[in-house]
């Protein structure tokens, strides 16, 4: 499931609606034919705030033209925490947070620049090599982990008795 809980949220803040839909092109279609319900139209395209400014959903919306906000979860943490003291975290919360912040501080983000033919198979690229660099450095950080623990003299054997720590 891509986002658990889907709302469209009126200048009020007044949710309109709120569904699940699945991250393929098949849950794509359902929300955009919800956001066609509530007013969504080739001249009046409905803005879409989300946390993560990747994968299929964020691109799909990018195909439509509509401008889209990539919101910081770390702000999006905060703007919680303005709702609920409790800091409990449900999918409606997760779904609403965004929302609240497009409708109230639009002015205060930017949207996600257009993607021009050239520059998606290099942001692509780019992704995955840096997703590569995370992963070595997780895979070497845990085998130094389980080294230590289980055979700390093959730390020193590869890196001598002031090896790094």
């Amino acid at each position: 499931m891509l986002p658990s809980g889907v709302v469209r949220r009126g200048a009020q803040g007044c949710a309109r609606a709120k569904l699940r839909i699945s991250d393929d092109s098949a849950g794509v279609h359902v929300l955009l034919e919800l956001l066609a319900q509530h007013g969504d139209s080739t001249e009046s395209l409905i803005p879409v705030a989300i946390e993560t400014p990747r994968r299929l959903l964020v691109a799909c919306f990018r195909g439509t033209g509509r401008k889209i906000y990539a919101i910081n979860p770390l702000a999006a943490a905060l703007y919680r925490d303005r709702g609920s003291v409790a800091r409990a975290k449900s999918d409606a919360a997760d779904a609403r947070t965004p929302a609240n912040i497009l409708r109230a501080d639009r002015h205060a983000h930017r949207a996600l620049p257009t993607d021009s033919e050239a520059r998606q198979p290099v942001a692509a690229l780019a992704r995955a090599h840096q997703d590569v660099v995370w992963d070595r450095q997780q895979m070497s950080n845990r085998l130094r982990s389980q080294l230590r623990e289980y055979y700390p003299a093959a730390l020193i054997a590869f890196h001598g008795a002031g090896g790094p720590d």
